[in-house]
Formats: C-alpha cells, structure tokens, sequence
C-alpha cells in the first residue's frame, strides 16, 4: 500500500519554508478568509489559480470543474458563488478558463465519452449556437481557441444570471465578474474584456465580446 510519503514530505518542507518567510503565516491565516476574488475555473492539474495570479492561502476563494462550466442547475458551483458573494463578500468572481482545454476538446467531438459527455452538454450547446461561424475556420487549433473562448463567455453570463449576483447588485453590493483565458504555453491570462458590474452591463458586453472571440 502506498503511503503517498514524498508528498506528506513534500509538505512538511513547504510549511517550514512558509514559516521561515513569515513565522506567523499560519496564525494569521488560521484566524479567518477574507478574499476579494472568486476563481470559477478548471481542474487542470496545469491551472493552479493562486500561483497564476501570485495570491497567497486565504486571498483567493476557489471553484474548479471540468472545463469552467456555471450550470444553472448545479448546486456545487451555486452554493460556491453564494457563499462567496453573500458571506465573504468579495467583489470580483474571475471565471478563468484555458487554451487547450480537454473538456473542450472533447465537446467538439461526436465522440461516446460517458458520463461526462453530459457534464459538457453545456458547450455543446455553445457550439450549436455559433456553428456556422466556428466551421467557417478553418484551422483546428485556431477553432478551438474560440470556443474556449466562447465558454469562458457564456459562462460569465451564467454567473451574472445566477440569483445571487443579481440580487447582489439589487442590494447595491460592489461586485464585478470578469473572464479570462489563460495561455498554457506562455503562462500569461488573456482578458476577454467581460468586465460586468451591473445587469444593464451584461448583454451589450455579451455580444461585443462574442463579436470579438469569432471575428479575432
């Protein structure tokens, strides 16, 4: 049986290197979160979210799922952005996806994949929105890259249609969502322009930011 060792070893020293910095690191952090961001992103082991924006334990209030997906109707991913805006009151929600996605990949494709081909009907469904247009590139690679593109897109907008959000911005609470895509090749995030702070925001910079992912 494997005790996984090398990385409880792996931690010990990252713990003692953190302690080393700031000896009171962890009594700090202990006391309580207090983030100004929710990271809804994916769970590729490539994407660690507080390393990608230089945050440290307890700056950053993270949510990751296959392909960066905000269903309407998951409870996961709700209850995360409730707890997230209503209790810890941040005022940014990042939704932060990545060129290269595998659950991307996968939604282009006809593919018989299992379960998960339900988990990534939402894109599929993207896909049918924006056929005509994403077949007319021509180029796989750059195809793709739109519709990562696209997903972080409409599901900024889940997250601006959620119940939470738009009570949030009713009660006159600060809160702005954003999207991103990050470059697995370079290390470097890609600004979509999806800044929202309020619902008469939420449509215009929809399309325009649609507009521009297809058009380049």
């Amino acid at each position: 049986m494997s005790t996984l060792e090398h990385l409880l070893k792996n931690n010990e020293g990252w713990a003692q290197h953190q302690c080393a910095d700031d000896p009171d690191f962890f009594t700090k952090i202990a006391r309580r979160q207090s983030p100004d961001y929710l990271w809804i992103g994916c769970s590729d082991s490539r994407v660690p979210a507080e390393d990608l924006v230089g945050l440290l334990p307890g700056e950053l209030f993270v949510h990751r799922n296959i392909a960066n997906i905000v269903g309407h109707t998951d409870l996961n991913v709700l209850s995360v952005i409730q707890f997230a805006v209503e209790v810890l009151k941040i005022q940014h929600v990042i939704v932060c996806g990545h060129y290269g996605c595998g659950g991307v990949k996968v939604a282009l494709k006809d593919d018989d994949n299992g379960l998960i081909d339900n988990w990534l009907l939402n894109i599929k469904d993207i896909y049918q929105r924006y056929e005509q247009e994403l077949d007319a590139i021509k180029d796989d690679d750059k195809r793709h890259e739109v519709m990562c593109e696209l997903n972080v897109i409409e599901q900024v907008r889940n997250v601006c249609r959620t119940t939470v959000v738009r009570n949030a911005w009713k009660s006159g609470q600060s809160l702005t969502v954003h999207g991103w895509v990050y470059k697995l090749n370079d290390g470097r995030i890609k600004n979509l322009g999806t800044e929202i702070s309020n619902p008469d925001e939420l449509d215009p910079c929809y399309r325009l930011t649609v507009n521009k992912a297809i058009t380049g």
